[in-house]
């Protein structure tokens, strides 16, 4: 198969980047940028994402929501800041961002971190075992898309 072919594997299914796939919540991702819609993502599921940062990363983001135009948690370490920034969109606008100077994450080094959420709250817990919180803006129990962008390679993700 070619570079860009996608073949299923138990548990693991390499995409393209361009590719849109529904993920189950036993299977594994390894792309190096992602978008998946039609996922189903639920209040007290664990989202697990293991990425590497490239050597000379500035920053990726993860969004968690419905679409582009209203994200329930946009996730996005900047290197070059020192900081996670937090933010939601809601109908196209963005909300108030929220900092976080706890930076766990080294350049050119894979590590992993979990996402758990309720109607309030997202819970992150990154890579050094440190908990930071996000409050869930738009208040649903279930997401159906998330997507990542920057200089990271996605790893894995898994939702169980």
């Amino acid at each position: 198969m070619g570079r860009w072919a996608a073949r299923l594997v138990i548990h693991r299914l390499p995409i393209c980047p361009f590719a849109v796939l529904k993920v189950f919540s036993t299977r594994r991702i390894i792309s190096t940028s992602p978008k998946v819609k039609d996922m189903s993502f639920k209040e007290g599921q664990e989202f697990k994402v293991r990425v590497r940062p490239n050597d000379d990363c500035s920053g990726f983001a993860l969004n968690i929501g419905h679409d582009p135009e209203n994200i329930a948690m946009h996730f996005n370490p900047r290197f070059d800041e020192n900081v996670i920034v937090c933010n939601s969109r809601s109908g196209g606008d963005w909300g108030q961002e929220e900092r976080d100077m706890n930076f766990p994450f080294v350049r050119g080094q894979e590590c992993k971190f979990y996402i758990n959420f309720n109607m309030e709250q997202f819970y992150i817990k990154l890579p050094d075992g440190s908990m930071m919180n996000f409050p869930n803006r738009l208040g649903d129990v279930k997401y159906k898309s998330f997507d990542v962008s920057g200089d990271a390679r996605i790893v894995g993700v898994k939702i169980k």
